[in-house]
């Protein structure tokens, strides 16, 4: 089964792909709630400030481009997991992120390895 991903991606995590790929750190700190909270292979990251401080190490400053490959619910209300492949500088391959949403943003973002 094929889903159409344009129509099927909530708004924050196609935020989310866009600036990433478009090397937008301003824009990309913008798709996450004030009190976010990142989880990535253990590293902890809360609110804008850490959000910034993970693209800076971990995304936009590895020079991270994703191809979404799907979305799928995740166990909780406003919970999904975004299959990407992901290129750069930093992790290469195929992985699951798990995001929560509030609104038109992120509020938790978990990256197991």
């Amino acid at each position: 089964m094929s889903m159409s991903l344009s129509s099927d991606v909530p708004t924050a995590i196609q935020a989310f792909v866009d600036t990433t790929n478009a090397g937008d750190s301003a824009a990309f700190v913008q798709t996450f709630t004030e009190d976010a909270f990142v989880s990535d292979s253990g590293r902890e990251f809360r609110g804008h400030e850490g959000v910034a401080e993970w693209d800076r190490t971990d995304n936009i400053g590895k020079r991270s481009h994703f191809e979404l490959l799907g979305v799928k619910p995740g166990l909780g209300d406003q919970q999904f997991i975004a299959t990407m492949l992901v290129s750069g500088d930093g992790f290469n391959g195929t992985g699951d992120l798990e995001f929560t949403l509030r609104g038109d943003r992120v509020s938790r973002l978990v990256i197991e390895p």
